[in-house]
């Protein structure tokens, strides 16, 4: 059911505690976290606590909580002082659009020049 943990989760398994991340920043709602597989100098991951497959998802039964992810994305920028030279938010949803775990997640992608489109 959305918004309950889901057992084979790897993103709700780092809510839990239950699988190591390298966290940056957790509020009620959210929790952000260095990607494994950094795509640019900073790469954070802004997750809800709530299971959420994507964004749209998310959006519809919770906007307060999309919400709160952008909110904390910019702070996230802020800490990795990335806000003044440029950074982007990137929610990929479904397979196609390179979404790999089925947990609604924004990248938070900067450091480097992102001209569009990317790569």
């Amino acid at each position: 059911m959305a918004g309950e943990p889901q057992a084979d989760c790897l993103f709700c398994k780092i809510v839990a505690g239950d699988v190591p991340a390298t966290v940056v920043r957790e509020t009620e709602t959210t929790v952000a976290f260095r990607d494994i597989n950094p795509q640019a100098p900073t790469h954070v991951l802004v997750i809800p606590r709530a299971h959420y497959p994507d964004a749209g998802t998310l959006a519809a039964a919770q906007p307060a909580v999309a919400a709160d992810i952008l909110r904390e994305a910019a702070q996230v920028a802020a800490d990795e002082k990335v806000d003044t030279t440029g950074f982007r938010v990137v929610f990929n949803t479904g397979s196609g659009a390179g979404q790999t775990v089925f947990h609604a997640h924004a990248h938070v992608l900067g450091g480097r020049g992102l001209n569009w489109p990317p790569g």
